[in-house]
Formats: structure tokens, C-alpha cells, sequence
């Protein structure tokens, strides 16, 4: 697989979502919403659990790293997407579309190990309660997030160690709002079936065996919490819920994308516009909607801002 660097194509034209100009409009208003949504209430949980004692645990420490990878989740392509709806021209540079597939692959693969590390984090906590702030220390948990991010790190250059030194001369129109490497691999001017292979091994399978292994480990904590019927063990339920409810909306469109990246279906784009904007705005409201403790103190954080900022406001 020796190519060499004979690209002639220096920038993207990224098709989006519509042609049409009264949709883009539409898609303008819909989406500077979404991602606005998507940032404060991400931003919000990552404030709340640092400045609230009481969610200082191991589990809360997670979630509020995963709002983080949420929030740049949402930000390596939507920016550009709203800005680029009100824009004839929708190009991209060679070096902005590596980018945006660097960044996508880094912190997708981040969110991957940092989803598991959560059901780690509940199966201990519920199948070995009596040594769970042990084995769940402050130790553990920043090496599993520190963990996170090398393998996302790993992941990403995996990716484009083929892919920047393609030969691209011909096509350059990407029928999405953002560069994907399927997409943007089937403009190359050499047969790209070895890197398609090497990309459902990497990606899709990878997402698969992890979501397998995800539903097993939250399959044996429901086992295990069915078999109590206190107060905390209900809690423990609505939390491992919310968990794989997260998991399901993540897992789901990343396999369906990476295991067939030979095949080009009409649903890529609604799936992609799923993962890559509706899933991080979709966490923080179930998060939040299940965890009382999380809501209590966002209702706190919220009223001393208030607070604060009428007491500022008064002679």
C-alpha cells in the first residue's frame, strides 16, 4: 500500500444536508438551537460536579469527563455546518477535513473506553459494594480517563496514517455536512478496499465487540440488582438505565456507519447528524433526568448564580 502524495485536490465541497434554501434556514435556526442546547447543558453537568461536594464520586467524575468529550463532540463539524448553511460555497480544505477526521475519531474513540470505564465503575459498584471506593480510587479513575484519551489518541492516527498520503485528483464533492473518512476515502483515485477493510477492523468491529461486551457487563448488573428490592438498589437501576441508554444512542449509529463503509444508504447523514449532534445533547438530559442527585444540584448551582448576580445588580 505505498501511495504516493500526488493529491491535486487542495480543498472539499461539503454537499450538507439540503439544496434547498428555505430548509437551510430551517437547519440554521433548528441547529445554532441544538448546539447551543448542547454546550450549556453539557457545560452546566461539567460545573455542577465540580462545584457541588456531594457529586464528588468516582461515577460523577466520569460523567462529568464524558459531558467534556460531549461538548467537543458537538463542536469538531456543527459550528461549521450552521455557518456553512447560510453559505453558497460549503468548501473545506484538505488540512480542515483531516482535521474534523482526526478530532471525530479522537473523541469518539475516547468516548468508547470512557463508556466502558462507567459500566466498570457500576458493575463494582453494585456486584462489590464493600470494596468499591478501593478499587475506585482517585488513582483509577484519572488513569482510566487518561486511558481514554491515548487510546483515542492511538485511534485517530490510526485512521490517517493511509489516508493523508492518498492520492486525490478527481471528485471532491463529500455528500455530508462534515468530512467522514468512508466518505471522503471513496474520492481517492486508487482502489481503496484495503483501507475499507482495515476500517471496519478498526472501527466498526472494534464498536461492535465493545457494545457486545457493554450489554453483557449492564445485563449481569440488572441480574445482580433484580436480586434486591431496596430503595438502592431502585437507584442503582435508574442509573445502569440511563447508562445503557447512552450506550444504545452512541453504539448504534457508529456500527451502522463503520461495519458497511462500502455501502452508501440514505440514513448515513440522519445517523451521522444523530452521533455526532443529537447524542451529546441527548446524554446531559438523561442524566439528568434520571439522577435526582445531579438535578438537586443543578437547582443549586443555578440559584446561587442568581443570587449572586442579583446582588450584584443591587445599589
Amino acid at each position: 500500500m505505498a501511495w504516493n502524495n500526488q493529491s491535486v485536490v487542495t480543498e472539499f465541497i461539503l454537499r450538507g444536508l439540503s439544496s434547498s434554501w428555505e430548509l437551510q434556514i430551517f437547519y440554521f435556526l433548528f441547529f445554532s438551537i441544538v448546539y447551543a442546547s448542547t454546550v450549556l447543558g453539557n457545560l452546566l453537568i461539567v460545573l455542577t460536579i465540580m462545584s457541588e461536594p456531594r457529586l464528588r464520586s468516582p461515577m460523577y467524575f466520569l460523567l462529568g469527563n464524558l459531558s467534556f468529550i460531549d461538548m467537543s463532540l458537538a463542536s469538531f463539524a456543527t459550528p461549521k455546518m450552521i455557518a456553512d448553511f447560510l453559505s453558497e460555497c460549503k468548501a473545506i480544505s484538505f488540512e480542515g477535513c483531516i482535521t474534523q477526521i482526526f478530532f471525530l475519531h479522537l473523541l469518539g474513540g475516547a468516548e468508547i473506553v470512557l463508556l466502558i470505564s462507567m459500566s466498570f465503575d457500576r458493575y463494582v459498584a453494585i456486584c462489590k459494594p464493600l470494596r468499591y471506593l478501593t478499587i475506585m480510587n482517585r488513582r483509577m479513575c484519572v488513569g482510566l480517563v487518561t486511558l481514554s484519551w491515548i487510546v483515542g489518541i492511538f485511534h485517530a492516527l490510526s485512521q490517517l496514517a493511509f489516508t493523508v498520503n492518498l492520492p486525490f485528483c478527481g471528485p471532491n464533492e463529500v455528500d455530508s455536512f462534515f468530512c467522514d473518512l468512508p466518505l471522503v476515502i471513496k474520492l481517492a483515485c486508487v482502489d481503496t478496499y484495503i483501507l475499507g477493510v482495515f476500517m471496519i477492523s478498526t472501527s466498526g468491529m472494534i464498536a461492535l465487540v465493545c457494545f457486545i461486551l457493554l450489554v453483557i457487563s449492564y445485563t449481569i448488573i440488572l441480574v445482580t440488582v433484580r436480586q434486591h428490592s431496596s430503595g438502592g438498589s431502585s437507584k442503582a437501576l435508574s442509573t445502569c438505565s440511563a447508562h445503557f441508554t447512552v450506550v444504545t444512542l452512541f453504539f448504534g449509529p457508529c456500527i451502522f456507519i463503520y461495519v458497511w463503509p462500502f455501502a452508501n444508504f440514505p440514513i448515513d447523514k440522519v445517523l451521522s447528524v444523530f452521533y455526532t449532534i443529537f447524542t451529546p445533547l441527548l446524554n446531559p438530559v438523561i442524566y439528568t433526568l434520571r439522577n435526582k442527585d445531579v438535578k438537586d444540584s443543578m437547582r443549586k448551582l443555578s440559584s446561587r448564580i442568581f443570587k449572586s448576580r442579583k446582588t450584584d445588580h443591587t445599589p
